[in-house]
């Protein structure tokens, strides 16, 4: 069951450094949320904020709400590692378990959540693999190291990893941009297929690609040099590209930025 974020005045800090300020916005369940903008915006640290990532880095932490259908991701006593198995991440670079068969990289969540019997580890590794349109290049090779395979099917095993525990939300960071045109595109597709299963956010420095996944679009953008990054808009994809509301917006998806 996909679920709604409701942030509000959230602000980011590591150490005294103040990253990103003042950022509100909801996000639907079953639906893609891209967020653009330049680098060093804050984009890939807000998305850290949504599942408590953020505060794993030395001197992280945040002011503000996260609420996952009403429930305050930060509140007291909520624990990180349980809001972690609610909100899966999937990272910029495909980062399988090196030592891990395929069928053990999928495996490796659940057996921490407590499965145990081979059946079920089977089935629902089964199931993980073909959500991540990879069954059928891999259901010969299960025992074989997930370090072996390509680019682009070790990123989907990536996601067949992160899926297996049924999280809610699903965040990827830049989870192409590692990736040739051919996987880039099988990775796209599959976005638009597990969005009918998880509320889905995604950073991308392409905007075709925000422009082809993505039924909402984040732009991010700094006050200036040094200052922190702040949202400068969120609507519709078709009208952020067509016609953004807010002119730093238009600037920067037609190349006039900077």
């Amino acid at each position: 069951m996909s679920k709604r974020i409701d942030v509000s005045g959230l602000t980011a800090y590591y150490g005294a450094h103040k990253a990103i300020e003042d950022i509100s916005m909801t996000i639907e369940p079953r639906t893609v949320t891209a967020f653009i903008g330049p680098s060093g915006c804050g984009k890939s640290t807000f998305l850290r904020t949504l599942n408590r990532m953020h505060e794993v880095t030395p001197g992280g932490r945040v002011e503000g709400k996260v609420l996952l259908d009403g429930e305050d991701l930060y509140g007291p006593g909520v624990d990180p590692v349980a809001v972690r198995r609610q909100v899966g991440m999937v990272f910029q670079r495909p980062n399988p378990f090196p030592t891990m068969s395929v069928f053990d990289n999928v495996a490796a969540g659940l057996r921490l959540n407590g499965v145990r019997k081979k059946s079920d580890l089977s089935d629902i590794v089964e199931k993980s693999l073909k959500g991540a349109n990879l069954w059928n290049e891999v259901k010969d090779r299960l025992d074989k190291p997930g370090a072996g395979l390509s680019g682009g099917q070790q990123q989907r095993l990536c996601i067949a990893r992160a899926i297996a525990v049924e999280p809610e939300v699903l965040l990827m960071d830049e989870p192409c941009s590692a990736l040739d045109p051919i996987s880039t595109l099988a990775v796209e597709d599959l976005i638009g297929e597990l969005k009918e299963r998880f509320t889905i956010v995604i950073v991308t420095h392409n905007m075709q690609q925000a422009a082809r996944v993505s039924d909402r679009t984040a732009f991010f953008n700094l006050a200036g040099v040094g200052r922190p990054g702040r949202l400068i808009e969120i609507d519709d994809t078709e009208r952020i590209f067509s016609n953004p509301s807010v002119q730093a917006t238009e600037d920067y998806i037609s190349g006039r930025f900077g």
